[in-house]
């Protein structure tokens, strides 16, 4: 029974399931399952209070479909071994007996697996809670009270969830790119909250009316102000950012083929925004295709950069520590303003700064 797939998905599984694993009192709860079908690896946790189902499409599975769990004292060493390795080295696990080999280019790790006890029908617990609609009476439930402590646990599964919430004191459903999880609510006598969804929001618009419904004497309008510092295309989602770049894209090339050629400048303008954005967008897919979390984490740090509006002296930082000489595109470009157009930059323009050049810049 073997299986095959990168090195940061499967470190990726298991960092989005490990925050749930039960503890040593229920050793069959106390590890991540692993399961291959002809289309998924999926790893599972619970604590009994959440479960966490996180899969990837793998490369191929040679054998049966398989299930086995891997013991939460082995797994810090094997995610130490997954980051020494670099994210799109394959790695192919192969399942003999209690045994777990994972081979990859650069090395190979053993494990023994705990499957000597049944896991819990994951499947079963999450197809009960997804078809829990209403109560069986009819009547109108509460609204369940969620740990914030357990819902943390949830965040290394994806950037956004979607959650859905069933009636009664069942569990809530989330649900993100190629993941799925649930959590139990607290009991009422713990959380503190009225019990019945009407005195809820009651109690809420009596907490909040008077604030929210009141606005400071020469206070802006919110959207005023966000209209004013927000930068134009500055999206801080993924999604958000591929659609501003294929559209700038799209925008730069029309644009371009429209221009009456009587302004060399003005096509080359368009030429290059079109250029830039679709290399922009075919760097971000990738990026986003092999580490979701960091193209995320990219762009929103990309969008705060260009909130800032300090472009410039970010691309000078950014070329010095890359072993440029950004100074002296500077005094090309000045040169160039005042005389008229000046020599190409030679190669030694774009060599490591020395500690001379970097004395005199």
């Amino acid at each position: 029974m073997t299986v095959t797939l990168n090195a940061h998905q499967l470190g990726r599984l298991l960092e989005r399931t490990v925050g749930h694993i039960g503890d040593e009192a229920l050793p069959m709860l106390h590890g991540v399952l692993l399961e291959a079908d002809a289309t998924y690896l999926y790893a599972v946790a619970t604590d009994r209070y959440t479960l966490a189902v996180a899969r990837y499409r793998h490369h191929g599975l040679d054998g049966t479909p398989f299930a086995r769990t891997l013991p939460a004292r082995a797994l810090p060493a094997l995610r130490r071994w997954l980051t020494c390795l670099p994210g799109h080295d394959p790695v192919t696990l192969t399942l003999t007996g209690h045994k777990a080999r994972l081979a990859a280019p650069q090395g190979e790790m053993s494990l023994t697996t705990d499957d000597a006890q049944e896991y819990i029908d994951w499947r079963g617990l999450l197809r009960g809670i997804i078809k829990q609609t209403e109560n069986s009476d009819g009547t109108e439930t509460a609204c369940p009270v969620l740990d914030t402590d357990k819902i943390s646990r949830f965040g290394a599964a994806d950037t956004r969830l979607r959650m859905w919430v069933s009636p009664g004191r069942t569990a809530a459903l989330l649900a993100g790119e190629d993941f799925i999880g649930a959590q139990m609510p607290m009991r009422t006598m713990e959380s503190g909250f009225p019990t019945s969804l009407a005195d809820d929001l009651d109690h809420l618009h009596t907490l909040w009316d008077a604030t929210l419904t009141s606005a400071l004497a020469g206070t802006e309008p919110v959207s005023g102000v966000l209209a004013r510092y927000t930068v134009p295309g500055a999206s801080r989602t993924v999604a958000g950012i591929t659609k501003d770049l294929l559209h700038q894209t799209m925008r730069s090339t029309r644009d371009l083929f429209e221009e009456d050629g009587d302004s060399p400048t003005a096509l080359a303008a368009h030429a290059a925004s079109g250029v830039t954005a679709w290399s922009a967008y075919r760097y971000l897919e990738a990026l986003h295709r092999a580490d979701p979390k960091l193209a995320a984490q990219v762009v929103a740090e990309t969008a705060g950069e260009l909130d800032s509006g300090e472009l410039g002296e970010f691309a000078y930082d950014a070329a010095h520590a890359a072993g440029f000489n950004p100074q002296s595109w500077e005094d090309n470009t000045e040169t160039k303003t005042k005389t008229g157009p000046a020599a190409p930059v030679s190669v030694t323009d774009d060599a490591p700064v020395s500690d001379s050049d970097t004395a005199t810049s």
